[in-house]
């Protein structure tokens, strides 16, 4: 079927208090992995290329990729804009066929936050593309993105109120205590925050830096308002993991296919029991 917007799946996922896995791509192994887990799960799912990923593989090779997957398959996929921090980067991918896209301005002052997202905001909705905003800034590091310790700060939610209301996000992600990449222990979310910020905003709530909380705090975060959750390092870790297992079983072989094919089904294997976690399998 044809790609559809965040909109769409986070109404659904809103209506049914489940959420709705978000994972990141970075070649076609990857995209396939996410669109057969889906498929196997009848599971709406949001494949979503961060700027590092477009500076790989290309902004036309990731958008036909994703288009493609979504022919090939009959569930609903948005194609996503995974902190997008540059507003011609943003158009661009609107241009090429994106239809959700993530402006990420949680490194600027409130105020200036407001201004760059409701610009956005603006542009996409006027061709009917999502817009997923950040407020408050998630530690870690995610491709050329890094925020430290010390700099992490967690959302406000009367700030959060204020922010959605000013802007007219389709979604808001929000810090409460993950982080990008991988964990050096287990995180502890911040419940209260979170369920003070969803009585207090409108829109979907989105959880980033998911990869390493514990499926007991996935759960509990879904139940208090998170709508859409990102994955990208677990698949990562199965990915290159599986490849890594293979090449020293295999130390002569160099027929990428052989190689690659392992990984794609480890990595289908993660994806399909995040869904599951998440409560969308069936929900397509």
């Amino acid at each position: 079927m044809s790609l559809v917007t965040l909109v769409d799946v986070l109404e659904k996922a809103e209506g049914g208090k489940y959420a709705v896995g978000a994972f990141n791509c970075n070649n076609m192994e990857i995209v396939k992995s996410i669109a057969e887990a889906a498929e196997k799960e009848n599971a709406p799912v949001i494949i979503q290329a961060s700027q590092g990923a477009i500076n790989y593989a290309g902004l036309n090779y990731i958008t036909a990729l994703v288009k493609t997957a979504a022919e090939e398959v009959d569930i609903p996929i948005v194609l996503h804009l995974d902190h997008g921090t540059d507003l011609d980067q943003i158009v661009r991918c609107i241009r090429y066929g994106f239809t959700s896209v993530m402006i990420d301005g949680s490194k600027l002052p409130f105020e200036e936050n407001i201004s760059l997202t409701r610009k956005v905001v603006e542009i996409a909705k006027a061709v009917g593309v999502s817009v997923e905003a950040e407020l408050g800034r998630i530690g870690g590091t995610e491709d050329d993105i890094h925020v430290s310790e010390k700099d992490a700060l967690f959302t406000d939610p009367d700030e959060a109120s204020v922010f959605v209301k000013e802007t007219g996000v389709d979604a808001l992600a929000v810090a409460i205590g993950t982080a990008h990449g991988q964990y050096k222990g287990e995180p502890k979310l911040d419940f209260e925050r979170l369920e003070k910020i969803a009585r207090k905003v409108s829109c979907p709530l989105v959880l980033h830096g998911s990869s390493g909380v514990s499926d007991e705090s996935i759960r509990k975060a879904i139940k208090l308002g998170i709508r859409k959750v990102n994955i990208d390092t677990n698949i990562r870790e199965s990915f290159v993991g599986t490849i890594r297992e293979f090449l020293n079983a295999h130390p002569n072989e160099i027929d990428p296919r052989k190689v690659l094919a392992p990984a794609q089904r480890k990595a289908t294997e993660v994806i399909r029991e995040k869904i599951r976690i998440f409560g969308s399998s069936g929900m397509a």
